[in-house]
């Protein structure tokens, strides 16, 4: 019976076969069917199931035993869906084809030719996601600096090479005589480590040359009809580096977002991370599952602990924390009052030679490097008597250490200007309206200034790997005692490494406008210091046991790098619009603030322009505007909360076929024993006997 019935549906698969093919060649007519043999319905859709008594064989086509060819086939026909391609159709499904095949060809080659992108696999398959993150973050701002550089290099520094070289142009040096006195060559032969010196604080051949504000003129260039108003480029270009910067950062955090929600916040045991390499990354990812494990469950009991706290408790606790908080904030007041102090002392010694100088000029920077490392690490200390959770803890100590970072280079800005604008009302500042004496071209001393604390930030850098990070690493291992145990190697931490980073592309945004070129200076350094963060790694490091997921540390990096880009906003916007620029040197002494190289430059366009700049800025264009782009809003809001829905039920419909694939498991582990089948454990466990 069992072969008859065999032979039977092969019949019947050969017949539905040939009678697939011949509807699709003639689709008016009928196909004579052989009446011995079960036949499908050809023309009727297909449906949920067959009828009870139905003898032909059922219409769910995925129940069949026939091939993918042949379903399809019949699907075609049961949904009268056979195409009738023109001409035209076909030319735009070859177009788009073409076109899709083409972009998974460049995406091929663009992960190929990708930067480090060996690198950051092997780093991701032995330290894990977190710590591969900082380095993709570290290869963003490499490619970021670059660009920047690129789109400074075309606007500014090419340009005034060139004019610089030409006769053509006009140059406006109307202002105070007293107030344009301004000579920074120097004078007769200096000794020969002096140019090392000047190197190192931007001083002496560094000061008057293409790396500062001061070198660079208030040209207008005419030839020909070409007309290139270097003052207007020089504003242009920095405001659209600032804007560029945040386009980058924001889409770089959209793809980051869209894969976090895409990925959630659950922990999924049913596979592994196949980018895994060696013994060393497997291990590793089981300590980070473990410790994610460890801290939910730490949270949980905290969170029932709290519940059962009395009033008594509770108030003391409360007073506790607040009291831990007023003594960070004591500590970091102290930090910013330090800060104050050596600035305006390092200012007052402007002028000191020989090793003693550059100390006194590398004084502020010495003392800011110094206040984030110790009270970071006092605040860390103070933390464990505050008895938060881990995850709080966590936070806490970042957004310390956050506040720290960038606040410390708004000090240090607040002290160069109110020494710059005289917020005593001086009457050093009543002839220039800015402290001429003492600064005499104010943006070279600012742009100095963001030029020592990169430089010196990455000389601490290579230090610590030479005196401090090598040395650890032998005494550890060549070495066996209580103390070598107790120091252990050093571990990579991601928050201290990223924040330095965001620390030093702070300072970058921050002294781009007063030295242009210092984009070009943080590209180099950047791309140097990712292989020194991986010789540290590979060679002194072991992996850290709490680890970041890589989705949560990206946001994370891009939110900080944020805030940073905010204060650096802040400084140039007040830098632009409210500090009088300097008389003698740069492309706005003739100027009262830099921003009115902009209206005074809008005057001079013809009548129709100036038109049609006022229409756009009126209310008869920005209202539709506003209206149009409320509409738009509120349309990509309710897409999103469809996409949510959508997300929710596809995570609901995962946990149902999850219980319904555990349900299964339970009856076949039943029915097994019922039948006296060994299941799979009892199989393991005999072989391991």
């Amino acid at each position: 019976m069992e072969f008859s019935e065999l032979q039977r549906q092969s019949s019947t698969i050969a017949h539905g076969y040939h009678g697939a093919q011949q509807l699709v060649r003639l689709r008016s007519k009928s196909v004579v069917s052989n009446q011995n043999v079960p036949q499908f319905n050809w023309g009727s859709p297909p449906s949920e199931g067959g009828e009870e008594g139905d003898s032909g064989p059922p219409k769910d086509l995925r129940e069949r035993p026939m091939t993918m060819r042949l379903k399809r086939a019949i699907r075609e026909v049961q949904q009268m869906r056979v195409p009738v391609v023109t001409s035209w159709q076909s030319w735009k499904r070859s177009k788009a084809k073409s076109l899709s095949r083409f972009r998974a060809d460049a995406g091929g080659v663009m992960s190929y030719v990708a930067l480090w992108r060996k690198a950051l696999h092997k780093i991701g398959g032995h330290f894990g996601g977190g710590v591969q993150s900082y380095f993709m973050f570290l290869r963003f701002l490499v490619v970021l600096n670059f660009l920047s550089f690129l789109l400074i290099a075309g606007f500014i520094f090419i340009p005034s090479i060139v004019f610089r070289s030409t006769s053509n142009m006009t140059v406006d040096d109307t202002g105070l005589e007293g107030c344009r006195v301004y000579d920074p060559n120097l004078q007769g032969l200096v000794v020969f480590y002096q140019y090392f010196l000047d190197l190192l604080s931007g001083t002496g051949f560094m000061e008057y040359s293409y790396m500062f504000y001061g070198y660079y003129n208030n040209t207008v260039a005419e030839s020909s009809g070409f007309h290139y108003n270097l003052p207007l480029a020089y504003l242009l270009t920095s405001v659209f580096y600032f804007a560029f910067c945040l386009i980058c950062i924001i889409t770089r955090m959209g793809s980051a977002l869209r894969i976090a929600v895409a990925t959630g916040s659950k922990m999924v045991f049913t596979g592994w991370d196949f980018g895994c390499q060696e013994d060393r990354a497997t291990q590793l990812k089981q300590k980070s599952i473990h410790y994610q494990l460890q801290v939910d469950l730490v949270e949980e009991r905290l969170q029932k602990k709290a519940l059962y706290l009395t009033l008594g408790q509770t108030v003391g606790l409360c007073s506790l924390r607040i009291f831990l908080m007023l003594v960070s904030l004591a500590l970091i007041g102290g930090a910013f009052f330090g800060i104050f102090k050596a600035t305006v002392f390092s200012q007052a010694q402007v002028g000191a030679e020989g090793i003693l100088g550059l100390f006194w000029v590398y004084l502020p920077s010495i003392v800011i490097t110094t206040g984030n490392f110790v009270v970071p690490f006092m605040c860390d200390q103070i933390a464990l008597f505050e008895r938060y959770s881990p995850s709080t803890t966590i936070i806490m100590a970042l957004f310390r250490s956050v506040f720290l970072h960038m606040i410390s280079l708004g000090v240090l800005l607040f002290t160069l200007w109110s020494q710059i604008t005289c917020f005593k009302d001086s009457p050093k500042c009543e002839l220039c309206q800015y402290n001429n004496k003492e600064y005499p071209c104010w943006e070279t001393r600012v742009g100095q200034e963001m030029y020592k604390l990169a430089l010196f930030a990455f000389l601490i850098t290579i230090a610590m790997l030479i005196l401090v990070e090598f040395p650890r690493r032998l005494f550890v291992d060549h070495y066996s005692c209580a103390l070598t145990r107790w120091v252990g190697r050093q571990e990579f931490l991601v928050p201290p490494n990223v924040l330095g980073q965001v620390y030093g592309q702070t300072v970058v945004w921050t002294g781009a406008l007063f030295c242009p070129l210092l984009p070009l200076i943080n590209t180099l350094k950047f791309f140097i210091l990712f292989y020194y963060k991986k010789v540290t790694l590979f060679s002194n490091c072991r992996p850290a046991v709490k680890t970041f997921r890589s989705t949560t540390s990206t946001i994370f990096f891009l939110v900080v790098l944020l805030f940073g880009w905010g204060l650096a906003l802040v400084a140039m916007i007040y830098s632009l619009a409210q500090i009088h620029p300097s008389m003698s040197c740069g492309p706005f002494r003739s100027l009262t603030m830099m921003w009115s190289i902009v209206p005074n430059t809008f005057y001079t366009l013809s009548l129709t322009t100036q038109d049609f700049i006022f229409y756009m800025g009126s209310q008869a264009f920005s209202i539709p505007l506003f209206i149009f782009s409320c509409v738009v809003l509120c349309y990509v809001a309710a897409l999103a909360a469809v996409y949510v829905k959508s997300v929710d039920l596809l995570k609901a419909q995962l946990k149902l076929e999850g219980r319904d694939k555990q349900f299964l498991v339970k009856q076949i582990e039943e029915l097994s024993r019922e039948m006296g089948i060994p299941t799979r454990d009892q199989l393991y466990t005999g072989v391991a006997n």
